[in-house]
């Protein structure tokens, strides 16, 4: 894609994150619901496909596009940025190797804005170890198959047309990741699911718990070859929601720093006429913050890139990515909240939205302890997944 077409698309999004996507935000944080209206505009807008090939009828975008289009949304809605952030990653996965059937009954209406996926990997007996499944498929015939289990934290949850489902297989071995996956319609007889997403932050994500009861599918929903899925976690997975993950929280950060510059340039002492601005431990503490965001900003790119062009390297990049971002958008929002004062911290202040949001960050599978660790892996040539 042109400069020129991505300098398009990204005025596109901003209109969005601006008009549509900022106006249902609540900040009281009373309200929990889907952000439909965002998703339903970038659907509109032909961003369904964002990342879909061209030969697939997507746009064709890799991840540094993903990840600048998760920050414009996630200036405004971190849970918007998320909830299409994880549409993409589901979108990347089922484009990786898909069928002739696939290409049809899902890319297409994905492509053509009528269809939004996700993943459903996490479980709650295995943690942040999401590649290793606990719910199982099992062969009902040469062409059908039953599955059932639970999984946790299954963003779009309910709300999405399809789920990318991890399961383990009769023809899986007991080896460490090995397993299978298979794309559930989301009205399949036999799921059923979990409360509302009632976190402290990311409220819209709709992060519920999805039990799948005897749930039939047929050869058509198996993704690859039975087994063969841990490819698709190192290779699709992981660099697209690493990204779409570290773009929307340098959309959160970027949003504290322009609430605490805000803040500082229309406050002013009393007693001295002074503005807060003209404060040198304030203009030093603001500095530095900046320098933090983008700095993270930069090492996202750059590992984004660095995957687009194929580099052998780029995993780790990613991986670093994650763990810098997910440090910095804590402590920059928690920063601007005390460089904001009492103000910043009210129960209407946008600050106390974006830090609850920003929490969540280290969390996300796979968390960042787990990325330090497979980063010092990866770095001494050992196995990331030799636990």
């Amino acid at each position: 894609m042109q400069s020129e077409e991505l300098s398009s698309l990204f005025l596109k999004v901003q209109k969005i994150a601006r008009e549509v996507v900022a106006p249902t935000v609540d900040l009281d944080f009373e309200d929990v619901k889907w952000p439909e209206e965002g998703i339903r505009a970038l659907q509109k807008e032909g961003f369904g496909g964002l990342v879909v090939p061209t030969l697939y009828g997507g746009r064709g975008c890799g991840v540094l596009t993903l990840a600048k289009v998760c920050e414009i949304l996630g200036q405004e809605c971190a849970s918007t940025a998320i909830c299409f952030g994880m549409h993409c990653v589901g979108s990347s996965v089922i484009a990786a190797n898909p069928t002739e059937a696939q290409q049809i009954d899902l890319l297409k209406p994905i492509c053509d804005g009528n269809h939004i996926t996700t993943l459903s990997l996490s479980e709650a007996g295995t943690g942040s170890s999401f590649y290793l499944p606990q719910a199982t498929m099992k062969e009902l015939s040469s062409e059908v198959f039953c599955i059932n289990g639970s999984k946790t934290f299954v963003t779009n949850g309910k709300y999405a047309d399809s789920y990318v489902v991890s399961v383990v297989s009769n023809n899986d071995q007991e080896e460490l990741g090995l397993f299978s996956c298979a794309v559930v319609a989301g009205s399949s007889d036999g799921i059923k699911w979990g409360p509302e997403w009632a976190g402290m932050g990311m409220r819209g994500n709709s992060s519920r718990t999805m039990e799948l009861h005897n749930v039939q599918v047929t050869n058509n929903n198996l993704l690859g070859k039975q087994g063969d899925q841990i490819w698709y976690i190192f290779n699709v997975v992981m660099p697209y929601f690493l990204m779409a993950m570290a773009g929307t929280y340098i959309g959160v950060a970027s949003t504290a720093i322009e609430e605490a510059k805000n803040h500082l340039s229309r406050r002013y002492h009393a007693h001295t006429g002074a503005s807060l601005a003209q404060n040198s431990i304030l203009q030093h503490r603001l500095g530095t913050l900046w320098a933090s965001l983008e700095a993270s900003r930069q090492l996202t790119y750059h590992a984004a890139a660095s995957f687009d062009s194929g580099e052998p390297e780029a995993l780790i990049a990613l991986m670093s990515a994650k763990v810098q971002v997910a440090d910095m958008v804590v402590n920059i929002v928690n920063e601007c909240m005390t460089l904001c004062g009492g103000i910043g911290y009210r129960k209407d202040s946008k600050l106390q939205l974006l830090l609850r949001d920003a929490r969540a960050a280290p969390l996300m599978a796979p968390t960042t302890d787990v990325m330090r660790v497979w980063l010092g892996r990866a770095l001494l040539g050992q196995p990331l997944l030799s636990d």
